[in-house]
């Protein structure tokens, strides 16, 4: 917490209150005393006075201005970096169903939100710390006339209440509209290669417009609200104002009141306003923050569940044997996509996972990392419960090559080292070589110092997945996970993918899901996923010539691609 900058900023606060409350009084003194008393050293005494407290004024106005945007800005920046930090610990289970835009929404409009009312807090306070050292003043030189002119102070506060109790519910939806159109605008430009492809640009126009015109609606709902609320907060203090000259002028007609008294009561009467403007301003913004606030917390008190465990064990020396043990798993608990689960991946044994679309195959891979936490039974490396291994040591020893290969707006150096970002170039070098990506490297503008587009589409499908292929290697893993990861590439080019995988694999226990005859040749057995379960296994030739249901899953890959299944010739 800004302990020093919150300190600073109210202590700036009541001294620049006490300087405020000061220069009408001294004022007053100046026009009793010095002017209407004909007494010249008493007028420039005061005169001198008004100078030097006006010049305090400014320098404390200043801190403390500059102390409220301090912490505000502070606050921001460190709230948005323990959302971020959380939004990393919190496990797929989340990030399956939190739309991305939302997400965007709570880290940037809504700390936002938060943002500004935090900035109004000094400022209200030094406002609401003026309101009172003017009402304590006003009381002590004329309880009359003090009631007269801090009398419609309680119709205010009633206003203010009703106000805040509308505003809330409007201030909310505002919010929640302003993520929706955070997640449209995101899809469309996430997707923009599928929008252009299906020309399907005025489809996400009128989207766009349809998020727009809620939050315009919303947003001129909350502006209703405050028209009818801020003007009065303008309207009260010049009632007040006229009844001081009303009042006070009979005063000091009938010589009951001096002339400065009364004129320090009208500056008073003005100095209001602006409080009670800040008042105003701070009650109308206070429902969107609340929203804004309530927001972010939810993301925060979120727990993730794939979590270390309060006793962590360190990983065996091993090589990467793998055992799945009745092993019962499924999404956000929805039906079993594992059940009863048995699985053994020798150290350096390569084994394909082969089944039928939503089979399981890619949910065995994903409970190897603790991307999901198994229900039922026990997944094991190298003898040892993955649940009992700390997160960061599990996952440096699993390497994952995706279907879908995501990389980022960097250098190809940093995308193939994202696992080792100090790793000196000659391993980086090596990685590239051994995923057969060094030529094609090699032959960008910049070497490995290039930096590729968003998501790598500045490269091939092939490219891109060889660089996935280095990265993997380049951690050096126990365990090899190959999520399809040929299923993207040219078949004119998968020859190549294919070569690069066998040198990575040699030695190191893999796991590959495949659709690909030719990607299942790789493997030194393959396993049958049925039912969630393991239903047949052995070579690709073995299961091929005894297991019916294995050559209707190839026959409906054959399909799929369009092409001729389950012949030599695409295992060779």
């Amino acid at each position: 917490m800004q302990w020093r900058w919150i300190t600073l900023s109210l202590v700036s606060a009541l001294c620049w209150t006490v300087t405020k409350v000061a220069i009408p009084l001294l004022a007053a003194a100046a026009i009793d005393q010095g002017i209407l008393g004909h007494d010249t050293r008493a007028l420039v005494g005061f005169t001198v006075a008004m100078v030097v407290v006006g010049g305090i004024q400014a320098v404390v106005s200043g801190l403390r201005r500059y102390g409220a945007f301090r912490l505000a800005y502070r606050v921001e920046t460190d709230l948005r970096q323990q959302l971020f930090v959380h939004l990393q610990r919190l496990d797929f289970a989340y990030h399956d169903q939190a739309q991305t835009g939302m997400l965007l929404a709570r880290a940037n409009t809504d700390i936002q939100a938060v943002r500004e009312f935090l900035m109004l807090g000094p400022l209200t306070a030094a406002s609401l710390m003026v309101l009172v050292a003017i009402a304590v003043v006003m009381l002590l030189q004329s309880v009359l006339l003090a009631v007269l002119a801090l009398g419609s102070l309680p119709v205010l506060l009633v206003a203010a209440a009703r106000f805040s109790k509308k505003m809330g519910p409007v201030s909310f939806a505002l919010q929640h509209e302003l993520a929706e159109f955070s997640g449209v605008v995101e899809e469309s430009v996430s997707g923009i290669r599928v929008v252009k492809g299906f020309g399907s640009e005025r489809m996400q126009v009128r989207r766009l417009e349809a998020e727009a015109a809620d939050v315009q609606g919303q947003a001129l709902a909350a502006s209703r609200l405050r028209s009818r609320f801020l003007p009065l907060v303008d309207f009260l203090p010049a009632v007040a104002l006229v009844m001081i000259l009303w009042y006070g002028g009979h005063l000091v007609l009938d010589g009951r009141l001096e002339i400065g008294q009364l004129v320090a009561f009208n500056s008073f009467i003005l100095m209001l306003i602006w409080p009670l403007r800040m008042s105003g301003l701070t009650i109308a913004m206070a429902p969107r923050m609340a929203a804004a606030a309530g927001r972010v917390d939810e993301v925060l008190a979120t727990e993730p569940t794939v979590v270390d465990p309060p006793h962590p064990v360190a990983l065996p020396d091993g090589g990467g044997d793998l055992r799945f043990e009745g092993v019962r798993f499924g999404y956000h608990a929805g039906p079993p996509v594992l059940d009863g689960f048995d699985l053994h991946v020798r150290a350096g044994e390569a084994v394909a996972l082969v089944g039928a679309t939503a089979s399981g195959k890619s949910t065995v891979a994903r409970l190897v990392p603790r991307f999901y936490d198994v229900v039922d039974g026990v997944v094991r490396l190298d003898g040892v419960d993955v649940r009992d291994l700390r997160v960061a040591d599990l996952r440096s020893q699993v390497g994952l090559v995706f279907e879908d290969t995501f990389l980022f707006s960097d250098s190809v150096r940093a995308n193939i080292a994202l696992a080792d970002p100090t790793a000196p170039l000659e391993r980086v070098e090596r990685a590239a070589r051994l995923a057969g990506a060094a030529d094609f490297v090699a032959a960008l503008p910049d070497g490995y110092d290039t930096v590729i587009g968003e998501h790598g589409f500045s490269l091939s499908g092939g490219q891109r997945q060889r660089i996935a292929i280095a990265r993997a290697v380049l951690a050096d893993p126990r365990v090899l996970i190959l999520d399809d990861a040929t299923s993207a590439v040219d078949p004119s080019k998968e020859h190549e993918i294919r070569a690069a995988l066998r040198e990575v694999m040699a030695g190191r226990t893999t796991l590959i899901i495949a659709h690909r005859p030719a990607t299942i040749a790789l493997a030194d057995r393959v396993v049958l996923i049925d039912g969630g379960r393991v239903v047949a296994e052995g070579t690709h030739e073995e299961l091929v010539a005894t297991d019916a249901r294995y050559r209707d899953v190839l026959a409906h890959i054959g399909e799929h691609e369009g092409r001729v299944p389950v012949v030599e010739e695409d295992v060779a």
